[in-house]
């Protein structure tokens, strides 16, 4: 045994297990799940104002707009995220 006695904590905190807990660091939202409710959130937008009477809005055009801008959010957002993971340095696995 030592004789070694270290000054107990004056304002000791209790000890929770982390055993099990398999959750990253930080959790961060999906690139998919922000733009797909941009999409939505977008659309309820558009139905409002046309049913107020503000603008006459084709539906066809509408949509293909949304597609396209969320299909470019999607790629982009896509691109930004593996760039992030891509700086990690690798360990051999794919």
């Amino acid at each position: 045994m030592s004789s070694f006695d270290p000054l107990p904590e004056t304002n000791p905190s209790p000890k929770t297990p982390t055993a099990g807990t398999d959750e990253p660091a930080e959790a961060r939202a999906r690139v998919g799940t922000i733009v797909w409710g941009l999409v939505v959130l977008a659309l309820a937008v558009l139905i409002a104002i046309s049913q107020l009477g503000i603008v006459v809005l084709n539906g066809t055009y509408v949509l293909i707009g949304l597609m396209i801008g969320a299909g470019a959010a999607l790629v982009i957002g896509g691109l930004l995220s593996a760039r992030k993971r891509d700086n990690s340095t690798t360990n051999g696995k794919s």
